[in-house]
């Protein structure tokens, strides 16, 4: 059962990482290669950045409660 929580913890600790990583700062960030500076296919990089908001806050979330219950588990 722990195996199952620290496999789930490191995935959404890898994938809360790159997520961050996607996130435009000053230079423009990542993100602007998928939404695109200019209204993409794609709906634009407003879309992009709440969608990516939003993905960000959930595996945030999700890796705060699973460490949580591994840090009760241990």
């Amino acid at each position: 059962m722990i195996y199952v929580f620290l496999a789930v913890d490191l995935i959404c600790g890898a994938g809360l990482l790159v997520l961050i990583f996607l996130h435009s700062g000053k230079g423009g960030g990542l993100s602007s290669s998928f939404g695109g500076a200019g209204g993409g296919a794609f709906g634009g990089s407003g879309a992009v950045e709440k969608n990516l908001d939003r993905l960000t806050v959930a595996f945030a979330v999700l890796f705060f409660v699973v460490t949580i219950v591994l840090g009760f588990l241990v």
